[in-house]
């Protein structure tokens, strides 16, 4: 699993880069300000998958899953720290596909 650099957005501007999807998956620091963008730019829909980490009454939460058709670009979020961080902070997402995805978190302060 990749850890991405989360991109913070400021009045000057963000380039807005996005990077390849990982096989493994990827993770990003959340502080509950933050995004993420996906670009599929394959041609089949592929479906990205953000991990909960809570419990209710020792009922794991539903996971998020997104789809994302094919030839589009989609921003997700935010994603509240109590539902969504790992031990470590962050967020992890998965892919049913990664050939021409690209992403990247972006955060507003």
């Amino acid at each position: 699993m990749a850890v991405l650099t989360v991109q913070e957005i400021t009045r000057a501007g963000v380039s807005g880069a996005l990077t390849a999807a990982a096989g493994g998956g990827d993770s990003f620091a959340n502080d509950g300000r933050t995004y993420f963008d996906i670009n599929n730019g394959g041609g089949s829909p592929i479906t990205a998958t953000f991990v909960t980490q809570q419990t209710v009454d020792g009922l794991a939460v539903a996971d998020l899953a997104v789809s994302v058709a094919n030839g589009t670009r989609v921003k997700i979020g935010p994603f509240p720290p109590g539902i969504y961080n790992d031990g470590n902070g962050r967020v992890q997402v998965n892919y049913s596909g990664v050939t021409t995805v690209t992403v990247n978190p972006f955060r507003v302060p």
